[in-house]
């Protein structure tokens, strides 16, 4: 119990010195995923529009 309490004394100035946590700055979005995000809406829509055909007709 004594040596923790020295452990926990001697380290405590260490932790009183770190650095402030800084937040990420995002970054923008690449021309790639834009092209892959547009792909990728205009399929969801044409499956969207085939499920509503597919419902419409039943």
């Amino acid at each position: 119990m004594k040596r923790l309490f020295l452990f926990i004394v001697a380290n405590a100035p260490m932790t009183a010195m770190a650095a402030d946590f800084d937040r990420p700055i995002p970054q923008a979005q690449s021309a790639t995923a834009e092209i892959w995000f547009a792909g990728a809406s205009l399929a969801l829509i044409a499956a969207l529009a085939m499920v509503a055909r597919l419902v419409a007709r039943r």
